[in-house]
């Protein structure tokens, strides 16, 4: 008999914890025993799945239970589900945190993931400031929802062995139930770098290799890794039925698409939902002075870090002539947030310089005045677009510091509203098939 793929949660009680880390050095550590692993990410992440790719050697799929219909999401569960398969999905934030104003089981925290599958979840610990305290604490996340399984505990930045049997003694004492699986020691060697939008990209570390096998190491140290795997478990049937009905209908039926390190935040899943709908897909780096191919009919700029490579992007004749001809010929343009940004006339970088951008929009951006704008949004077309003709709802998530100098002289391309409900007004523009906004796009809405 063919055993079915089993799951588990790693999440944690806040961010900061150090459940990415240790994530990977899971991915990592399981890839090198043996075991068929693969990865999820709850929420709106671009950049932690791409971690995930690397150390598992398998593309790592977003689950969200606020901004996917259940049926999207039964899909994505559905495609982690090959037999025998070992399945670890990181969690977002501390494990209780939502969508404001979304309570209940669709809230897209880790905690509504984490019900809808049946997985159990296994608590990072931050137990550099505490000792036996941290038993009340667990016993906290362990019994606030019935709904959720606790399955066991990791204790992270932990001293030294005495630190460590003073954890294991209180929970062995207050919740002899709960496993304790690992309690790994304080260490100064995985660190990764951060900048404004989270780590740095996972394409730009010149040695990952060398860092996943160092978590790898630190993880088999201090991990009972069989003991966790073990505690994996079959996902719950879902309430709604698998669906590979596209999150976003294709743009075109040849997109080309941007990807490098200044337009690297793609869904798989929306790119994955396009091939499935039989569009045809190509890649190109404007980075490297490449454009969209000559017969594509769409063109895709996803968001990313523009404001750091805008002096390249404004003088890279090659990528702009090319998406000069696509729109001649009338091909259909969309942009999120960073690409929406080099679809505009000028980008200020964090210096104070201007640069000049594709200028398809009537748009002005500066990464020299911040502000951060953050959370989910639910959005509807208000005008003709690569997205469709008539009104159509998605839902998305907004993430990005940059602020918008000047946006008028052209339609609006969405009404927008936050997760609660709350109206924002209008937001992106569309001018004849070119089209964009700040809203990273990630389900349509039934």
């Amino acid at each position: 008999m063919i055993e079915s793929a089993r799951g588990l949660v790693v999440a944690a009680p806040a961010s900061g914890s150090g459940k990415t880390v240790v994530t990977l050095g899971l991915l990592r550590s399981l890839v090198r025993a043996g075991v068929d692993v693969v990865s999820a990410k709850v929420g709106p992440d671009y950049i932690d799945p791409a971690f995930h790719t690397a150390a598992s050697g398998r593309g790592c799929r977003n689950l969200d239970t606020w901004a996917m219909r259940p049926d999207t999401l039964a899909f994505g569960i559905a495609a982690l589900m090959d037999p025998g398969r070992l399945i670890i999905c990181e969690g977002v934030m501390g494990l209780f945190d939502g969508a404001r104003g979304t309570p209940g089981p669709a809230d897209g925290s880790t905690a509504s993931l984490a019900k809808a599958t049946g997985w159990p979840v296994i608590l990072v610990v931050d137990a550099a400031a505490q000792a036996a305290s941290v038993a009340a604490l667990v016993r906290g996340f362990a019994y606030h929802d019935s709904a959720i399984t606790l399955g066991g505990v990791l204790f992270n930045r932990v001293g030294g062995d005495t630190h460590a049997a003073i954890l294991r003694e209180a929970m062995a004492t207050h919740l002899p139930g709960i496993p304790v699986i690992g309690c790994l020691k304080r260490t100064d060697d995985l660190g990764l770098p951060t900048r404004h939008l989270g780590l740095v990209q996972a394409l730009e570390h010149p040695d990952l290799r060398t860092f996943l096998d160092r978590a790898a190491d630190w993880i088999d140290a201090h991990v009972d890794t069989e003991r966790l795997a073990a505690l994996a478990v079959v996902a719950s049937s879902m309430e709604a039925e698998p669906s590979n009905t596209p999150p976003l209908a294709p743009l075109g039926q040849r997109i080309s698409v941007a990807r490098d390190a200044a337009f690297a935040f793609a869904y798989p899943h929306v790119l994955e939902g396009w091939r499935d709908a039989g569009a045809e897909l190509a890649f190109f780096s404007p980075l490297a002075d490449e454009g969209p191919t000559a017969n594509a009919d769409a063109v895709y700029l996803p968001g990313g870090y523009p404001e750091l490579f805008a002096a390249a992007l404004s003088v890279n004749d090659g990528f702009r002539n090319a998406m000069g001809a696509a729109r001649d010929r009338d091909a259909a343009i969309f942009g999120e947030c960073g690409g929406y940004m080099v679809l505009g006339e000028e980008l200020t970088d964090a210096s104070g310089a201007a640069h000049g951008m594709l200028g398809f929009l009537p748009v002005r951006t500066s990464f020299a005045e911040r502000a951060l704008h953050l959370g989910y949004r639910g959005v509807r077309t208000l005008n003709a677009s690569p997205l469709g003709k008539g009104a159509t709802s998605f839902r998305g998530h907004e993430f990005h510091y940059a602020t918008v100098l000047e946006e008028v002289g052209a339609p609006p391309l969405f009404d927008a509203g936050n997760a609660a409900g709350d109206a924002m007004g209008t937001t992106g523009l569309v001018v004849g098939r070119v089209a964009g906004s700040f809203i990273h796009l990630i389900d349509r809405v039934a």
